[in-house]
Formats: C-alpha cells, sequence, structure tokens
C-alpha cells in the first residue's frame, strides 16, 4: 500500500497516511475556513472548540496505555493469557514513536483524526481571519519604514 503524498511531507503522520485521506482532512479544513468567513462572530468559539481536539498522538497514546493496562491487570488478577495485550500493543506504540506509523493509525486518519499540525494550521488562519495579527503586520510595515528612512538619511 502506497502511503505519503508524494510531495516531501514532513509529518511523519501524514506521510504515513494515504494521500486521499490527507486531501479529504484538508478538504474539510478548507470548508470549516470558508464557513468562518462569514460568520466571524463564530471563530472564537471555534478556536477554543480547536484547542480541546485530540489529535492523533493523543489518541494513540492513550489507546494504547489503557489497552496494555488493561491487558495487564486481567493478566494478573484472571490468566496470564490476557498478558499478550499490552506484548501487542506496546510494540505498536513504540513503532509509531520510532516510524510514525502503526497498524491503528489509517483507521484513525480515516475517522478524521488530525495531527496537533493540522489542527493549528486551521487554528492560526482562524486567527487571521479574526485580525489576530494585524498589529504584527503593522509593527513590521512600520519597522521597514524606519529602515527605509534610516538608509535614506545615511546617503
Amino acid at each position: 500500500m502506497k502511503t505519503g503524498n508524494g510531495h516531501g511531507e514532513t509529518d511523519r503522520v501524514r506521510a504515513h497516511t494515504l494521500p486521499s485521506v490527507n486531501e479529504h482532512i484538508d478538504e474539510k479544513t478548507k470548508q470549516q475556513l470558508v464557513y468562518y468567513v462569514s460568520r466571524p462572530e463564530g471563530i472564537s468559539q471555534r478556536i477554543q472548540e480547536l484547542d480541546s481536539e485530540w489529535d492523533v498522538e493523543r489518541w494513540l497514546e492513550t489507546n494504547a496505555s489503557s489497552l496494555a493496562l488493561g491487558g495487564l491487570l486481567l493478566g494478573l488478577t484472571f490468566n496470564k493469557k490476557w498478558l499478550w495485550v499490552p506484548g501487542i500493543v506496546l510494540p505498536f506504540l513504540l513503532m509509531h514513536a520510532v516510524q510514525g506509523w502503526c497498524p491503528p493509525l489509517p483507521l484513525l486518519r480515516r475517522l478524521g483524526v488530525r495531527t496537533q499540525r493540522e489542527i493549528d494550521e486551521e487554528k492560526y488562519a482562524l486567527k487571521y481571519l479574526r485580525g489576530d495579527f494585524q498589529e504584527i503586520k503593522a509593527a513590521i510595515e512600520e519597522t521597514r519604514r524606519a529602515i527605509t528612512a534610516y538608509k535614506a538619511s545615511a546617503l
């Protein structure tokens, strides 16, 4: 199965995700942004939602540790055969940490679970739409004018 987007993807999770899945996730994000262009009053609430959205790493870590802990507890209290659960889950978690891929990843991505970078990209695009960076833009412009004035006076 071919993965990645073929465009030098630097995000490990995106690089190990089918391009069609990445495109679907990106398209959904674009639709959200288009929605809020005409509804700026809802941007702050959407940013709060994004602040609490679980990224794919958090989903994997939570599920893997829950399964491993559950298997360990069942193995110690009921039947040692349950110890196979952490024996399978923990190598998957290690595989993800080292390679950026593990068997549950394709399912989570197809379900639309995003990377932290994808969540942040939407959040900062919304902040831009809301006008959060206008002061920075003005400060950059003032700095450019000051440098131009300095250069002109040095002639």
